[in-house]
């Protein structure tokens, strides 16, 4: 793997702010970023200090997409490997979803993989002026980071094909619209808004949070009838927690809670 530092971390209390640093190149992602993405995804993962992920670029673009020129040649009979020991996958297209909430900050040109990151985050937030093309079909491929499952999902059917069909581009207008993002803000404060959410979400009990999301997901994944068979179970697990019994306290007192993750 490059030692060059394509993406760059920075931790603020329980947050992992994980960074596109490849500005020069409109953070076209290379091999060597993927892999130092799948390695930041990792760490926030395993680490127990930290409840939420920010993902955002440095930069006046988040992604020009995949840097062909590096990834072409490494593309063989089954695809393309970017995850090393101890990584996640990038657009957790590969059996292993983080369990943790991840908020996504775009701006500038967004293509390609950006979108499936946006897919694979859980709130994402667009600075106004951010262009967004989902492009494959104009390079001869189609998206394989996950547009051609999430992104019907995220926006319905006709909303995603006329898209992910066309290569066009679209801007943050119409990405709040169809629902591909959660907030559009005015340039330059979409890191911040990010930070926001993800800070007010670190500050929710971190085991209930977990469980949320991942009764959400297997109701899209699994249907209804697999989350309902959970609930019951979830909320007695989540209820003999200390958390829980923290959360009751604050609201007893009516003091803010301050979880532990236990």
């Amino acid at each position: 793997m490059s030692d060059e530092q394509r993406i760059i971390t920075e931790r603020r209390g329980h947050v992992l702010l994980i960074g596109f640093n490849r500005p020069e190149k409109r953070n076209a992602a290379d091999f060597a970023l993927l892999q130092q993405l799948a390695l930041a995804y990792g760490d926030l993962e395993r680490d127990l200090e930290l409840r939420v992920g920010v993902v955002h670029a440095v930069g006046d673009h988040f992604t020009a997409g995949l840097d062909l020129a590096d990834i072409g040649p490494r593309l063989g009979p089954d695809g393309l490997d970017v995850v090393p020991p101890g990584g996640i996958h990038p657009w957790q297209v590969a059996g292993q979803s983080l369990t943790k909430p991840v908020v996504i900050a775009v701006q500038g040109t967004c293509l390609t993989l950006g979108i499936e990151l946006i897919l694979a985050s859980d709130i994402a937030v667009a600075a106004q002026s951010t262009q967004f093309g989902q492009i494959e079909v104009s390079r001869g491929i189609l998206p394989f980071g996950g547009a051609t499952i999430r992104f019907p999902r995220a926006v319905g059917w006709g909303n995603a094909m006329r898209w992910i069909l066309t290569g066009d581009l679209f801007d943050a207008a119409e990405a709040h619209r169809i629902g591909l993002v959660q907030e559009v803000v005015p340039d330059g404060t979409q890191l911040d808004r990010a930070l926001e959410l993800a800070e007010r979400i670190a500050a929710q009990a971190p085991l209930a949070v977990q469980a949320t999301l991942a009764n959400a997901r297997k109701a899209i994944w699994e249907g209804d009838a697999a989350a309902e068979a959970d609930l019951q179970p979830g909320l007695a697990r989540l209820a003999a927690s200390e958390d829980a019994r923290i959360g009751m306290e604050a609201f007893l007192t009516r003091q803010p809670a301050r979880f532990v993750g236990r």
